[in-house]
Order: structure tokens, then C-alpha cells, then sequence
């Protein structure tokens, strides 16, 4: 059983494609600013999702990954009192990195990253 890779963009557009990757890492201001995570996509797609549809898809795939995780954190935050929710949390950070990682090199090389778990609330 072999596993296909995606097929790579090769439009040779790579301001679209460093857009779309800095849409997704952008999601690490979270670190320094209260909902960094959603003000840094949001930031970048909005100021380029007119002049590449691929920045408009990918910003809309990372926002909307962003605010998924942010209700599933707060699930497992509110799950803390009965204990369960310190290992989801812990689990749910891990995945977030990872995740988030994997989309910017996905972008970076032209592919349109899916997120997995994302809930589809911009279209």
C-alpha cells in the first residue's frame, strides 16, 4: 500500500505561496498576543485573499482551523475539572504544533493544506 503525496502547485506563483504559508504560521503570534493565533491569519487574509486565490483558500482554511482549536480548547479547558482535560489539553497543544507546521511547508510548496478536525465555519 503506498501513499500518494499531493500534487504539488507549479503556477511558479511564489508570492501566493508565501502568503499562503505565513497565513498559517502567523497562527504563532498566539504565543506573544491574547488570540494572536486568529488576529495573525486573519490579518493576512484579509489584506491579501484579493490578489491570490490561493492566500483566500488557505487563509480561510487556517482561520477556520484556529477558531476550531480555540473551541476545543475551551472543551478541554472546562474539562479540567473532573481531570480529563489536562492530558486533552496537553495532547491538543501537540497536535496544534505539529499541525500547524505541516500546513506552512504544505502552502510553501503550493499544495491547498486540509486541516484535519477543522469545523468549516467561513466559506
Amino acid at each position: 500500500m503506498s501513499i500518494e503525496a499531493p500534487e504539488p502547485d507549479h503556477s511558479g506563483n511564489k508570492d501566493a505561496r508565501t502568503f499562503g504559508m505565513l497565513c498559517h504560521l502567523l497562527a504563532f503570534t498566539g504565543f506573544v498576543i491574547p488570540f494572536g493565533s486568529i488576529i495573525g491569519p486573519l490579518v493576512m487574509w484579509l489584506l491579501k485573499r484579493e490578489e491570490h486565490p490561493f492566500v483566500d483558500d488557505q487563509g480561510k482554511e487556517a482561520l477556520n482551523f484556529q477558531i476550531s482549536m480555540l473551541i476545543y480548547f475551551i472543551v478541554a479547558a472546562i474539562l479540567t475539572i473532573i481531570v480529563i482535560g489536562i492530558p486533552i489539553l496537553i495532547g491538543l497543544g501537540i497536535f496544534w504544533l505539529v499541525i500547524v507546521i505541516i500546513a506552512a511547508i504544505q502552502a510553501n510548496t503550493g499544495v491547498a493544506y486540509r486541516y484535519p478536525l477543522n469545523l468549516r465555519l467561513i466559506k
